[in-house]
């Protein structure tokens, strides 16, 4: 824990460069605001709200659940030109199609995932599914990400995600799916999976855990307090979920975000994904490699207003890391598991 080392990540192919020590520096750099506490639960000026009229004119339904739009400003159109022909090997471009979405979790902006109930949680989920089925019919990629707090870039303070569907792999998808399908053909288990049952065995940098899910700090975590969803069971996609599996997944992630919120005693930043087998095309093939897993990304290190920055040797090099993931497993761990906001309820 005190001597500098790398870590493999197998999932990225890539290597992370730990060094305890650094947290112990002093800090004199920037120093980030905590997110507003007295977000209104409605704001007429929120373009996310019930009710609100958006950028292009459209006026949301008085929604009571999830509520999901088209983007008002989408990185992906389905009807996109193709690019002009290259005349040189290092001037490639490609078509890039797709469709761009936002889902809003619940009407009231003054909430977020942890502090919403289970039955709320699982209407997310289901969401998800369908959208996941929906999309993935047709687009080999789907990808559910949601930026949490205005650190990670989120311009609503509303509770909200956003599903992106290309006609392309990208990048990290096609990174996972070569190391996932290796480590099946050398190996004969799902690389994740395997995983899985080690992280379960060994509990230095297990998080949470139910019957069917487990969160870990993995062993090559990059952020200071990233955490990796899993199933203990192979399930390669959301849709493939049974109804228990989508009630104890609403629970771990309830758990888990209250353990976040409460490390800090903020409304903890984060960018999170879902990950799975693709789709399109793809759901003829055999992606028995594949297992589903979400990311979670969170950028706080030292307190709710110290950041861990990427920048330097982590642009230019390669990824570092200021704790050891198993320090960072325990901290969570640790903590209780009623959000701070409800203690005196």
């Amino acid at each position: 824990a005190e001597h500098q080392h790398t870590r493999y990540n197998p999932l990225r192919d890539d290597w992370v460069l730990v060094s305890a020590h650094r947290v112990k520096r002093p800090w004199q750099g920037q120093l980030e605001k905590p997110p507003p506490e007295d977000v209104p639960r409605w704001d007429p000026n929120n373009p996310l709200c019930p009710g609100a009229t958006r950028a292009n004119g459209e006026v949301n339904p008085q929604y009571e659940g999830t509520f999901i739009f088209p983007n008002d400003f989408p990185a992906l159109q389905p009807d996109a030109p193709e690019p002009d022909d290259s005349d040189h090997p290092l001037f490639q471009a490609a078509p890039a199609r797709g469709v761009c979405k936002v889902m809003c979790f619940h009407p009231w902006s003054d909430l977020t995932l942890p502090l919403m109930s289970l039955a709320e949680i699982r209407a997310v989920v289901d969401a998800w599914a369908e959208l996941a089925t929906e999309l993935g019919a047709s687009y080999p990629w789907v990808q559910i990400f949601e930026n949490k707090g205005a650190m990670m870039g989120c311009s609503n303070p509303h509770p909200h995600c956003q599903v992106w569907a290309s006609s392309f792999l990208p990048n990290e998808a096609h990174l996972e799916d070569r190391t996932q399908r290796e480590h099946l053909r050398q190996h004969g288990v799902p690389m994740l999976l395997e995983y899985a049952e080690q992280e379960a065995r060994r509990k230095e940098r297990l998080v949470v855990e139910n019957a069917d899910w487990l969160v870990v700090v993995p062993y090559w975590a990059t952020w200071p307090y990233q955490t990796l969803l899993l199933p203990r069971h192979h399930v390669c996609r959301l849709q493939d979920l049974s109804e228990g599996q989508r009630d104890s997944l609403a629970s771990i992630m309830k758990r888990l975000l209250i353990k976040y919120d409460n490390l800090f005693e903020v409304s903890f930043p984060y960018s999170m994904g879902w990950h799975g087998a693709p789709t399109g095309p793809h759901l003829e093939e055999d992606c028995r490699h594949w297992q589903l897993h979400a990311h979670y990304y969170p950028p706080l290190l030292r307190s709710a207003t110290v950041r861990k920055f990427m920048v330097g040797y982590e642009m230019l090099a390669q990824a570092q890391r200021d704790l050891t993931p198993e320090q960072a497993a325990e901290r969570l761990r640790s903590l209780p598991e009623v959000h701070y906001k409800e203690r005196d309820k």
